[in-house]
């Protein structure tokens, strides 16, 4: 679906560019490259030439690279990893943007289709236009007088994001092509993957080239403030596996330093902050501050789901149900009471949210290993059972008997806002996920803190939670991916791409 109809001799187009078969993933994904910063160029001076001539210029048009792969038999294949192969015969296609950022990703996966099926993978210019939006590397600016003063509005130039090919219906499991149409072989389209990659780089103030595989989401400030002085510490050591520390704004300390360089501070801290601890292959550990609320928790992880992280988790506070409970108990969740409702059209609340054993172990081992607790020492200070998210934070205030009885039959052991919709989210795009919550009040039960008995509670908990989860997803990065990325994730028709 295109934004408006033109005829082939009005568009100024960068000389097209056949589909050529390739044997090796490398030279593959250099071909990729090759033709997005062609295209990508091409639009950016056509931009230039549209602000000297004031608009009066012809439409431009640039189109993504894209890589197919064309499967004729249902030869055997080793089916042990979950993805790298497709479901049946057929020929199979993607798009993709920014194949650098995403260059060690798509070198694996290529891969493993060269590998499992044994066929040539194509390479070539895609049909998909190239949003003008998109084509801008990151932190470009254009001042927005110049473009006041065109003649011609700018989607009569150029091509603009078109919600079409936005959505999530191969991931949502929707996704339904026309007599002829190659069959996706990736979960995202590359406007979908663009479109987030900004969203990303609003939303948390840093760029998606720092975002790491590992990620901690959390909803209090307590626990940013003690990951940035941890890692503030770990660099000025120097003696880390980490090789930097990523802030808002981009500002960066480095191993060895005991500051972070000159890039200037944000005025304001954005709606979801996001701090990075940076590994040189992307398996460090990123954080991010969702506040408070389902919907944050959906937004966010809508947007980091593109950059296919390894694993994700929820570290955060909740209202313990249990009077057996005390406040700075954990609670390991094995299943989710859906009361959110961001997600109920993308993923309806009768599909089941699994607990996945991987995750559950290594939560379990990072408890065990910080709080110096095993066996049946452990349950003095965690229990596992079901969390319930909601979406209304005041559920006292109202007639509760309805929900308190459903959390009863639930046998809910927690409350909270995000859980759910991270897991849920985790389940929806295939990303390994976890929740450990600490409990700090116990509402039905007239347990809620004071102020000082708050600041108490989380100066004494936050440190030791966010080391359990630091050292859960140190667990994670150590596991081979074909343990971490589980069957139980993906379904009967899949995408090759993870």
């Amino acid at each position: 679906m295109m934004n408006a109809v033109f005829s082939a001799d009005s568009l100024n187009r960068p000389p097209p560019i056949p589909f050529e078969p390739f044997h090796d993933a490398v030279a593959a994904v250099d071909r990729l490259a090759d033709i997005y910063a062609r295209n990508t160029a091409f639009l950016r001076a056509a931009f230039r030439q549209v602000l000297e001539s004031g608009g009066e210029a012809a439409r431009a048009r640039a189109c993504y690279p894209a890589i197919r792969i064309a499967v004729l038999t249902y030869d055997p294949i080793d089916t042990r990893l979950s993805y790298g192969h497709v479901a049946e015969p057929g020929v199979y296609q993607t798009t993709i943007t920014q194949p650098a950022l995403f260059r060690d990703y798509l070198i694996e996966q290529v891969g493993h289709l060269l590998q499992n099926h044994g066929v040539a993978v194509e390479v070539g210019e895609s049909d998909s236009p190239i949003p003008l939006h998109f084509a801008f590397s990151e932190g470009a600016y254009v001042e927005g007088e110049h473009l006041e003063a065109l003649k011609r509005p700018l989607r009569d130039l150029f091509d603009v994001p078109d919600l079409a090919v936005t959505d999530d219906a191969i991931v949502n499991g929707s996704w339904r092509g026309r007599e002829g149409e190659p069959r996706p072989l990736a979960p995202f389209t590359a406007q979908r993957v663009d479109y987030s990659l900004h969203r990303l780089q609003h939303y948390t103030a840093t760029a998606p080239a720092h975002f790491q595989n590992f990620v901690l989401f959390t909803n209090y400030q307590f626990y940013v403030d003690e990951f940035c002085a941890r890692a503030r510490a770990l660099m000025a050591a120097g003696d880390c596996d980490y090789d930097m520390l990523v802030e808002p704004g981009n500002r960066i300390t480095r191993r060895g330093e005991t500051g972070s360089d000159d890039a200037e501070q944000p005025v304001r801290l954005p709606q979801m902050p996001a701090y990075h601890l940076v590994r040189g292959d992307h398996s460090g550990i990123t954080l991010v501050n969702i506040g408070v609320g389902p919907s944050n928790a959906k937004t966010i992880t809508d947007h980091i789901a593109v950059l296919r992280p390894h694993a994700w988790l929820m570290l955060g506070h909740c209202a313990g149900l249990r009077d057996s409970q005390r406040l700075g108990d954990y609670v390991l969740a094995h299943g989710y009471v859906r009361e959110d409702h961001v997600l109920d059209d993308d993923l309806p609340t009768w599909v089941p949210v699994p607990a996945l054993a991987e995750v559950q172990v290594a939560l379990e081992q990072a408890v065990e290993e910080v709080a110096g607790l095993s066996g049946w020492d452990l349950k003095r200070i965690m229990r596992t059972g079901t969390v319930a998210t909601i979406d209304n934070r005041n559920w006292e205030l109202r007639d509760h008997v309805d929900l308190v009885q459903r959390f009863a039959q639930s046998r809910a052991i927690a409350l909270d806002m995000e859980s759910a919709t991270i897991a849920a989210n985790g389940f929806r795009f295939r990303v390994p996920y976890g929740t450990l919550l600490c409990v700090s009040d116990k509402p039905l039960h007239g347990e809620l803190k004071l102020p000082g008995m708050a600041s108490a509670f989380y100066r004494r908990q936050v440190n030791q939670h966010l080391e359990i989860g630091i050292r859960a997803l140190e667990r994670l990065r150590g596991m081979p991916p074909e343990r971490l990325h589980s069957r139980k994730l993906r379904t009967f028709m899949e995408t090759a791409f993870q």
